[in-house]
């Protein structure tokens, strides 16, 4: 087989009819993909620059880049799969297509079959990714994703050494797994052939990308940490590849590494304009902020979003972030700063907006706005609240939602239950958030989010605490603490617990965790600091935990 290859600005030509590209992308910072064509030798720069963009989920740039080649090369076929490829958008962001999207889709899997691709190979691509868009109007779309992840699979087969098909398969692997199976076998299995793939291209964007996404769970995600240190020093130009480590430092509480690198997402996503983008690193870097009592930072970002536009333009979602992404952040980011700080009155204030039909995110909001309203004894609005979260729950079920049908019920019952608490019926209060922690076990946070406004087992502790019922509540922050480490109510509420329980010991050793995460505190802060400073003033110094 011959090759073309391109390593800064050098381009030597084969003779073959065949071709491979592959691209050191140099000032671009985008890293290297190799992916054989049949296309012009003028076009393998161009080919190569859509693939690692499209490994970066930057999909604006991998479809003007795919285009282009498909302009200069009317029979490079493949190029058109590119440019469909990345229309669908980021795969595991949660949520049914529109039907204007599906179309372009299948519009442009129709120009690639007419444009002829001249192997086999690339129409078998062509018709794996096909399988997406096809009969959209009747046939639902998680039937389409797993018959795209099963023609993956065939093709892979098909192609034993064609790294990029394997790469393909193992990405259907991981967005396909189902969020209730908590064996993980999809996942595993999707990073162990990224794992294998990454040693004979460690300069190639996507590798540790889907690594990553592929271990973006409490049970794995220590298996992500290398791909979450390397993955930024490979892309620094993508906007994406830079916020995507911190999905692993959040499920690990990693919070300053998460911090930091938002911080460059963000501001790289805001030059280019990618508006969904921005703030979806914003989202999760204010959640590490409130994690650390770096309440003065987490409001300048609160302050910023408040003015931040319209996240659903063309130009706004040109990045991985859908416009999903950027609605949600607008109203989760305001809901955090309210909740992680126990400022239940300001939570029931909170403004509700219609969130442009994207109904999880006006859950966000009304979830909010219940908890606040119930723990500050307005139990009138908490009750509206408790409705309106239901209205979203059957509009939800109506437009067959089916994923965030049940994280909105999960809300739902949460408010509920705190509902039921400020009206003084204490056991169909633990009864219902017992029931929600219980279906929050069964489900995954989605990569939309770094994680629920407040985890179910965090939210049963702080009941039972309230309760007076120490111990359990020791239990439920404790569970909390394995999906969730090292969030600041729960490692406090643990602290309280075991103080109200009569167990020093315990309590010290949660107040150091607390304090060592909080290092970066606002002074004077938050009054659980207070109270670890005096827990440990005459014990051992504090170290150790937490990054």
């Amino acid at each position: 087989m011959g090759r073309i290859s391109l390593v800064a600005v050098a381009l030597a030509v084969a003779v073959a009819p065949l071709r491979s590209q592959e691209h050191d992308h140099g000032a671009a910072q985008l890293g290297t993909v190799k992916f054989s064509n049949s296309c012009a030798p003028g076009v393998q720069a161009g080919f190569a620059h859509g693939m690692a963009l499209l490994h970066s989920f930057e999909f604006g740039g991998a479809i003007d880049a795919f285009k282009d080649v498909a302009e200069k090369d009317p029979a490079c076929g493949i190029a058109w799969w590119g440019v469909a490829l990345a229309q669908w958008g980021n795969p595991f962001a949660a949520g049914i297509k529109p039907a204007a999207m599906l179309q372009a889709g299948r519009d442009e899997i129709g120009r690639a079959r007419a444009s002829g691709a001249r192997t086999e190979r690339e129409r078998d691509y062509i018709s794996a990714a096909s399988a997406l868009y096809d009969q959209f109007e009747t046939v639902d779309q998680r039937t389409r994703l797993l018959a795209y992840r099963d023609a993956m699979a065939r093709l892979s087969a098909k192609y034993p050494s064609d790294t990029e098909a394997a790469t393909f398969h193992a990405l259907a692997l991981a967005f396909c797994a189902d969020p209730a199976d908590k064996t993980y076998a999809d996942q595993l299995k999707a990073g162990a052939t990224l794992e294998r793939l990454w040693k004979d291209q460690p300069e190639h964007p996507g590798l540790p990308h889907y690594i990553i996404h592929a271990y973006d769970v409490p049970a794995l995600a220590p298996r992500a940490v290398t791909a979450a240190r390397r993955y930024a020093k490979i892309a620094p130009a993508a906007p994406h590849a830079l916020h995507m480590p911190s999905h692993t430092f959040t499920r690990l509480g990693y919070w300053q590494d998460s911090i930091d690198t938002n911080i460059l997402s963000a501001e790289s996503a805001r030059k280019a304009g990618a508006l969904s983008e921005e703030l979806h690193a914003i989202d999760y870097q204010v959640y590490a902020y409130l994690q650390t009592a770096q309440d003065a930072a987490a409001k300048q970002l609160v302050d910023r979003m408040a003015g931040s536009g319209d996240p659903t333009t063309a130009r706004a979602t040109a990045s991985a972030a859908p416009a999903a992404a950027g609605v949600f952040a607008q109203a989760a980011v305001p809901a955090r700063y309210a909740l992680e700080r126990g400022a239940w009155a300001d939570a029931a204030r909170l403004d509700v907006h219609p969130a442009r039909g994207m109904m999880q995110a006006e859950a966000m909001t009304w979830f909010a706005r219940g908890l606040g309203a119930a723990r500050s004894g307005d139990t009138a609005l908490a009750s509206t609240a408790v409705d309106e979260l239901q209205k979203l729950v059957d509009r939800l079920t109506e437009a067959k939602e089916t994923y965030w049908t049940e994280q909105v019920s999960i809300q739902k019952l949460g408010a509920a239950a705190w509902l039921a608490l400020a009206a003084g019926r204490q056991d169909d209060a633990l009864s219902g958030m017992r029931s929600a922690a219980a279906r929050e076990d069964r489900t995954e946070k989605n990569a939309i989010t770094p994680g629920p406004l407040a985890p179910a087992h965090e939210l049963l502790g702080e009941m039972l605490l309230q309760l007076k019922q120490p111990k359990e509540a020791l239990a439920e922050f404790q569970k909390s603490m394995i999906k969730e480490p090292n969030r600041f109510r729960g490692i406090s509420g643990a602290a309280a617990a075991a103080t109200q329980a009569g167990d020093v010991a315990t309590a010290r050793k949660y107040y150091r965790q607390l304090l060592a995460i909080c290092v970066k505190a606002d002074r004077p802060g938050r009054p659980e600091l207070d109270a670890a400073r005096r827990a440990t003033a005459a014990s051992a110094p504090v170290s150790g935990a937490g990054k």
